[in-house]
């Protein structure tokens, strides 16, 4: 059976509807040694992204993806305090972001050690929470992949092949989404369960096409943002359709979020932009309601259910 592990418990196939696949709750933008996320107060926290969680559902988003991994001020105890008040299963994960966020023990660690850390938190749970990650994030730096991020990339190919979890990668540039593939096969891990997060910033629309056919996700993560225009997304989501993709596509904002560093969480951005503003746009442009579901119900449910 496949099932979505959320803060909320185990999802079955048919109990969700639209997913946005890459949002933010509760990220640390600030700098490293100060350790902001460390001191978050809980009932700020949820003060804060309890409405916009609200928000969300109301605009008939049923689940979001928490994308916010080790290095940058993961605190999966927060996210589940939020989700619980507003009643709103939560996707989270486990997962290293890139250099200079790899924390010593993970630069430490070999890969045997990072696979056992990883597995445990997507089968038994995340530190104390109880809650069991749903899958894998990862980054790579623009000018190609590190020595420890090539590590800490097989330790997940490793983990996700053992669980069927997807393995996600915060990848600016094509040519290193290659080099991350060529590892992944390399390790044995099937590429059709890697998501390549932030793929709207390759400006190399050929890029893109090469990376699903080699059967990776693509996803287009910025929408409703002020570096990239609707119809920019519109026609872009018009040529991975009409290249035979569109199963292979998805699509959220990049949004939220309550940064620790900053006086109340800083400044949020809501997660209704792409079905309340967005998806009618879609639609106007001659998308059908089936190809909506598939992009925003069906995808997002393959790419992180196992």
């Amino acid at each position: 059976m496949t099932t979505l592990e959320t803060t909320l418990g185990r999802y079955c196939a048919g109990d969700l509807g639209i997913i946005l696949p890459h949002e933010h709750l509760f990220v640390d933008l600030g700098p490293i040694e100060a350790e902001s996320y460390r001191s978050a107060d809980a009932s700020e926290v949820i003060e804060v992204m309890g409405p916009h969680v609200q928000a969300a559902c109301g605009a008939g988003v049923t689940a979001l993806v928490e994308c916010t991994p080790v290095g940058v001020g993961r605190r999966v105890d927060l996210v589940k305090a939020v989700s619980e008040a507003a009643n709103f299963p939560v996707v989270v994960a486990t997962g290293i972001y890139r250099e200079p966020w790899v924390p010593e023990w993970a630069r430490s660690a070999d890969e045997a050690e990072l696979t056992a850390w990883i597995v445990r938190e997507l089968t038994e749970g995340i530190e104390e929470t109880g809650v069991r990650a749903a899958w894998i994030k990862l980054s790579a730096g623009d000018d190609g992949i590190t020595d420890t991020e090539a590590k800490i990339l097989r330790a997940a190919a490793e983990a996700g092949r053992q669980t069927g979890a997807a393995i996600g990668s915060h990848t600016i540039r094509g040519s290193v989404v290659r080099s991350q593939l060529d590892i992944l096969e390399g390790a044995g891990y099937s590429v059709d369960r890697f998501i390549w997060i932030h793929t709207q910033a390759e400006p190399d629309f050929a890029l893109q096409l090469e990376m699903a056919r080699r059967g990776a996700w693509l996803e287009y993560d910025a929408i409703g943002s002020a570096a990239f225009a609707d119809d920019w997304f519109i026609e872009h989501i018009g040529r991975v359709l009409d290249a035979g993709y569109g199963a292979q596509l998805l699509l959220s904002h990049d949004r939220g979020w309550y940064d620790p560093s900053k006086v109340r969480g800083g400044t949020q951005l809501p997660y209704t932009y792409l079905p309340v503003t967005f998806l009618p746009k879609l639609r106007a442009a001659g998308i059908d309601d089936a190809t909506i579901e598939l992009l925003t119900v069906h995808n997002p449910w393959r790419a992180f259910a196992r």
